[in-house]
């Protein structure tokens, strides 16, 4: 025998792909060529099971495993040393990359989701008034300021944590514009009426009707960025009958376990719902997002936050099987074109820089005819800005927008406040056309990346190229050019103002559970908010009149 290979398959039964075992000869060019010596895994081999499940219970260093078809990748030395009995290898089919989930994490993973399975079913007995009465419970005590004095002690131990390691604490920081926005989130689901049990429609026939009827989807897994005002926001999938389980960034894991130990468990509670009915998964290890998005049980999987962690999460789900809903990089792109109005583009980008969330302004770019009139605005608005939350500016310019930015901008620098602390950089710098891809991730001061374009449409093509096809808003008196611009802009969310009224909440009047960018490509029957009312199934029931009926 020339090669051996085998599936390997999780205790839940996710498989984690096909695994290679590499001889002492022979290349990875022409693997049918290698010639393992198959003792040397006859101890690293269980078999239990039937030879297609072969459970792995070690993993050898130079461990290769099949992805994407016909392609191998080696297994990093430092989890093949690291493997034991019990843990799960889970491959990105798309890119190779291998991810380790140790047994002790996947085993907590796996009873948080069966609890909240158990949570699910016992919702089905439990009445909407019940569900409401969670809400208001919840809300009051995130108003009791005895209760709040403990979330906030965490909380700030959480931001000293983060601060100690250069992190941002920008949405860390749990302050009364928190508090207030979580307190009136879930006045909002209590006052929004459950749609589980809704009959949509009726469809009559002769001696019999079909009703369809909305119905809870079941149990959600959320992994959230260092937020703690995500817990409002995922409570709201109570409201149709399901269940979640949470984890969530380990620089708010102090303020989460605060939230859930003295407001969420004890609501749930008052109100007579599961206690798992919304859990918290409190681990701080990557690895329990990844066996939450591996786990099959969840009938839906979404992650907030942007950047190539939430990228990884979103294939670990699809490779369950299991529908997501990911939010991805973030960052707006505002366009201004030859009928904009000088007003109206100040106001847009002003209101759009209050301060850096996923909807924040952060690509200009400005019709060539008005760079002259429009881009010392732009200057404006961002020392404007810069002033008002006390640390400047930052500005990065493509090369045609050079000419209309003070040559002493790129001279001059300045204190510019990272999450690292005060970093002195030159106010303005020459961005690559292919850097508009970049988010900026900025603390308290403001930062921008400006580009000239000859016309609208080649703002569009820029756009489609360089950004997530999240935010767009086109600044312009034209309505001709605006329908063209909804038209034509790969976008959710398009507007002709300012941009940060992308939100649920705000929007929508409904706390979201996440935004949803077109990144890797449209949406399939919905739209970019992700509101709790919008997480269910939907059922049919027959209701027969006529006995003889048949077929």
């Amino acid at each position: 025998m020339e090669e051996v290979t085998s599936t390997v398959k999780n205790e839940s039964g996710a498989s984690a792909g096909a695994i290679w075992y590499p001889g002492a000869t022979g290349s990875a060019a022409h693997p049918g060529r290698l010639k393992p010596v198959l003792e040397e895994f006859a101890l690293s081999l269980s078999t239990e099971h039937e030879p297609d499940a072969t459970a792995l219970i070690s993993v050898p260093r130079g461990m290769r495993v099949l992805f994407d078809g016909n392609r191998l990748a080696r297994v990093p030395d430092s989890i093949a040393d690291g493997f034991q009995p019990g843990d799960q290898l889970l491959v990105i089919a798309r890119t190779g990359e291998i991810l380790h989930v140790p047994a002790a994490i996947g085993e907590v993973v796996n009873q948080a989701v069966n609890r909240a399975r158990a949570a699910f079913s016992a919702l089905a007995s439990v009445n909407d008034a019940a569900i409401t009465q969670f809400f208001r419970h919840f809300a009051a005590r995130l108003a009791n300021d005895a209760i709040w004095a403990k979330i906030a002690v965490a909380n700030a131990e959480d931001v000293d944590r983060a601060r100690s390691r250069s992190r941002s604490t920008v949405r860390l920081e749990a302050g009364a514009r928190m508090r207030r926005d979580m307190i009136e989130g879930l006045g909002a689901w209590e006052r929004i009426p459950s749609t589980r049990g809704t009959v949509e429609a009726v469809i009559a026939h002769d001696g019999w009707t079909v009703e369809q009827v909305v119905d809870g989807l079941g149990v959600i897994g959320f992994v959230f960025e260092g937020r703690p005002n995500v817990f409002a926001d995922a409570a709201g999938i109570l409201r149709g009958g399901n269940t979640a389980v949470l984890r969530i960034g380990g620089d708010a894991l102090g303020t989460a376990r605060a939230i859930s130990k003295d407001a969420l468990r004890p609501a749930l509670r008052e109100a007579g719902l599961p206690l798992d009915a919304v859990t918290l998964l409190d681990r701080v290890e990557h690895a329990a997002g990844w066996a939450l998005f591996a786990n099959r049980q969840l009938s839906l999987a979404v992650a907030r936050g942007s950047g190539r962690a939430v990228t990884l999460l979103g294939e670990v789900a699809r490779q369950a099987g299991t529908p997501v809903s990911l939010h991805g990089t973030g960052g707006a792109w505002l366009i201004a074109d030859a009928h904009a109005d000088p007003a109206r583009f100040h106001a847009a980008l002003f209101h759009s820089l209050d301060r850096k969330v996923c909807n924040t302004a952060n690509v200009v770019l400005i019709e060539q005819t008005r760079a002259a009139e429009l881009a010392p605005i732009a200057l404006r608005v961002l020392r404007e800005r810069g002033e008002a939350l006390g640390h400047g500016f930052k500005l990065h310019v493509a090369a045609n927008a050079v000419p209309f930015v003070p040559a002493d901008l790129f001279r001059t620098t300045a204190p510019i406040l990272r999450a690292g602390g005060l970093s002195d950089e030159p106010i303005a710098e020459i961005l690559a056309q292919d850097d508009l891809d970049l988010e900026w991730e900025w603390e308290h001061t403001p930062e921008v990346s400006l580009a000239l374009v000859g016309d609208l449409d080649e703002a569009i093509q820029l756009f489609d190229r360089y950004s997530p096809r999240f935010v767009a808003t086109l600044i312009s008196q034209s309505e001709t050019a605006q329908n063209h611009f909804f038209r034509r802009i790969n976008a959710p969310f398009v507007g002709d103002g300012f941009t940060r009224w992308v939100d649920g909440q705000y929007a929508l009047n409904r706390p979201e559970l996440g935004l949803s960018n077109w990144q890797f490509g449209r949406l399939f029957a919905r739209g970019g908010v992700l509101s709790g009312d919008g997480v269910y199934t939907r059922r049919l029931r027959a209701r027969q009149s006529d006995l003889g009926l048949h077929r």
